[in-house]
């Protein structure tokens, strides 16, 4: 055999060892790629609406006001193999981030899930008591028992979901004042709680403890929640993660008033959202903004935090529109469909 021919049959085992370790090689990298965009002005495929309000007025709305999502392929447990990773830096609509940006470390991929279904629910509720806030609807607080610690006096009284509706004879509508209550019980105090279990009047008599500060505790861990005047309910599925919560405000808003808050437009969007109405920054915004393109979007509301990004990565046909609130938000989907007044832009 020639030398020539040596050198080509090295060679080309050469690269069928490197395409078969490319195949098989995992590497700690996760592609995100465009998601699925929906409608929450639209109906479920049972033909209930996505947000659904019962007990007030609603109105409809032939446009949309699309969330957007992105989906992944990798994590701890399903890693990428290294041509999916150099597939996927090759192509433009494909983002190849360290497994750790979307999987800390030390937590599961199951974790991880739950973490996003729980802010998904926590989403929901802030774009609840946002929306309401924007409309000059009173939502009063609630405080309720997340958890009870065991060898404390709460362990044996209290149970998760009570509501704490007053301490010694003293209303309380959020944690701040229940905890002032407790500490004018003062170590050894006796705390007497009001109760709602279950939507029924309950009672709890607590002794006080002292906590690892001195300060007199019982052992409960409490969170402050929403009493909304009227249902809703957002049922988007197997989504989770809290960037849509703009725009589920968004669409409880448009139901909630005569005005046509899209004209008919297209409209997507992104941002996490405070329940007072601030908007924050989200991640994979490129693949969003192509996922709603390809939907039919023509207008992008985008976080103020996520504009240099988005400009950068920006679809042809599609306007960012810079949301730094709801407020805000709302003005300029008015400021659009009348065609007056100022609508911000994203800039660098």
């Amino acid at each position: 055999m020639s030398r020539r021919a040596v050198t080509l049959a090295v060679a080309s085992a050469l690269v069928l060892v490197l395409v078969v370790v490319g195949a098989v090689l995992p590497v700690p990298y996760v592609a995100l790629m465009p998601g699925p965009t929906t409608n929450t002005l639209s109906n479920n495929d049972k033909g209930v609406p996505l947000v659904q309000i019962e007990g007030r007025q609603t109105y409809p709305d032939s446009g949309n006001l699309n969330f957007t999502t992105v989906t992944y392929r990798g994590g701890p447990e399903a890693r990428i193999d290294l041509f999916t990773a150099l597939r996927g830096w090759l192509s433009s609509d494909t983002a190849i981030v360290p497994e750790e940006t979307i999987f800390p470390k030390h937590e599961s991929q199951q974790q991880v899930d739950a973490e996003n279904t729980r802010q998904m629910q926590d989403s929901q509720q802030n774009a609840e008591a946002a929306a309401l806030h924007e409309l000059g609807i009173a939502v009063p607080t609630r405080v309720v028992v997340n958890s009870v610690q065991q060898g404390k006096p709460a362990a044996a009284q209290l149970k998760p979901n009570d509501e704490i509706t007053a301490v010694n004879g003293v209303k309380t509508g959020t944690v701040a004042q229940v905890k002032a209550e407790m500490n004018k019980v003062g170590v050894g105090g006796k705390a007497a709680l009001d109760l709602l279990r279950d939507n029924k009047p309950a009672k709890a008599a607590l002794t006080t403890v002292a906590g690892q500060d001195g300060k007199p505790v019982v052992g409960m861990v409490l969170s402050e929640d929403y009493k909304f005047p009227f249902k809703i309910n957002i049922s988007v599925g197997d989504v989770g993660g809290p960037s849509a919560g703009l725009m589920f405000s968004l669409s409880i808003v448009d139901k909630l008033t005569p005005q046509s808050l899209t004209g008919g437009k297209f409209i997507a969007g992104t941002g996490t959202i405070t329940p007072e109405g601030q908007v924050g920054p989200i991640g994979g915004i490129g693949q969003k903004m192509i996922a709603a393109r390809r939907a039919g979007a023509t207008i992008f509301l985008t976080p103020k935090d996520n504009c240099a990004e988005a400009l950068g990565a920006r679809p042809k046909g599609l306007r960012l529109v810079r949301a730094d609130t709801l407020h805000g938000a709302i003005q300029s989907l008015d400021a659009i469909n009348s065609g007056k007044g100022d609508v911000p832009a994203c800039s660098k």
